[in-house]
């Protein structure tokens, strides 16, 4: 086993290398074509071409007569969207009555709206624009074009945009699977927590957070203290990436460190200068997946998950990453040493922390909308902004 660090916490890994550790650790997951209906979440592995024009022939913008020459015209049949088009071209000096989306015959040099034509007995008649309310062929899209780069999130919209454009499937980078292991025996699951237990408020958040970061949550279990059952739970396949709660310190009941080291496991971050959340750590298990060790601390797992679990996660799924920064104020003190991770909420002079800051408490993190990167020895200059879900 490779161990980066079993230093004190003051001597632990940055929290930028600890970031950029994770994000490098991993590659983007190999394409693979799936059913549309199930690409949503997904990352676009190749440009999404329009395998049809838009419109596919040149259809009526509006509910009218297709005409053709000067008017007035003779009626010699009526088209419906998804009905049978009209026979031959027209001629000049004849009109068909047509519904909007319906295509438009040959011949045909403009549609003249219901409310702009005056029809008698087989003829109709009215002002003429040449060209006007035909929505004509490829108009909107060209067959062929690229309507999405490679790497574009598949959006609601998206998979209408493909449906639209002829795509039954789409190739897509597929999102990760994330296994969750819940540690502890005083950690309660559900109704009010006893005397000397705590409610699990990590499971709950996790989920969403994966799914935020283009993941997907395969399973969630909930573990005894102790190293036989952490044991076979990572011996386990089937993850891409597997996250540990509340056993990543080095206390009597944290048996993390151990059982990676009795699997083999390549530790590649062992603690960071981050608070929260110091004790956590990353590992790469001989038969591939990820492990991401989070504090059992609340507010310090988010801290972590944020620091390690979310860069591995959009490396699979190969997201760009951007970053954001703005202007702190308020009473925010630095660390002589270590990264804070500070709740803040945007306002129009900058962001301003929240408080209820404690490693045990979400309250702060609820209140905010992200986190503050408040590096150590910060003394007032713009600092990095973490979006939060």
């Amino acid at each position: 086993m490779t161990v980066v660090r079993h230093d004190p916490v003051v001597d632990a890994m940055s929290w930028e290398a600890a970031r950029g550790v994770a994000a490098g650790s991993v590659k983007p997951l190999g394409a693979v074509p799936v059913p549309a209906a199930e690409a949503l979440g997904c990352r676009l592995a190749g440009p999404l071409r329009a395998l049809v024009a838009v419109p596919g022939v040149d259809v009526s913008a509006m509910d009218g007569y297709a005409v053709a020459g000067d008017g007035p015209w003779r009626l010699v049949g009526r088209v419906l969207a998804g009905g049978r088009a009209h026979a031959g071209p027209l001629a000049a000096g004849e009109a068909v009555e047509i519904a909007t989306g319906a295509p438009v015959p040959a011949g045909a040099v403009a549609v003249v709206p219901y409310e702009r034509a005056v029809a008698g007995a087989g003829t109709v008649d009215g002002a003429v624009e040449p060209g006007r309310h035909i929505r004509r062929r490829g108009e909107d899209i060209p067959e062929g074009a690229v309507v999405l780069e490679a790497g574009a999130p598949v959006t609601p919209v998206a998979l209408g945009l493909a449906a639209a454009l002829g795509h039954d499937d789409l190739l897509v980078r597929p999102r990760p699977g994330v296994l969750v292991l819940i540690t502890g025996d005083e950690v309660v699951h559900k109704g009010r927590p006893g005397p000397g237990r705590v409610r699990d408020a990590i499971g709950p958040f996790l989920p969403g957070l994966v799914e935020w970061a283009g993941g997907r949550v395969t399973d969630t279990v909930h573990l005894p203290d102790g190293p036989s059952a952490l044991h076979a739970a990572l011996s386990g396949r089937g993850a891409d990436v597997v996250v540990v709660c509340g056993a990543s310190s080095k206390g009597p009941a944290d048996h993390l460190r151990g059982v990676l080291a009795a699997l083999g496991a390549d530790v590649l971050v062992d603690g960071v200068a981050v608070r929260p959340g110091h004790p956590q750590a990353l590992a790469r298990l001989p038969h591939g997946p990820l492990v991401a060790g989070l504090p059992g601390n609340p507010f310090a797992a988010l801290g972590a998950a944020l620091t390690l679990l979310v860069p591995a996660l959009r490396g699979l799924t190969g997201t760009p990453v951007t970053r954001e920064t703005g202007t702190l104020g308020g009473h925010v003190r630095a660390h002589p040493r270590d990264t804070r991770l500070v709740p803040v909420r945007r306002t129009p002079e900058g962001v301003a922390p929240v408080g209820h800051d404690r490693p045990g408490s979400l309250w702060g993190a609820a209140l905010a909308d992200a986190l503050a990167v408040v590096s150590p020895g910060w003394d007032g200059e713009p600092v990095e902004l973490i979006e939060l879900p």
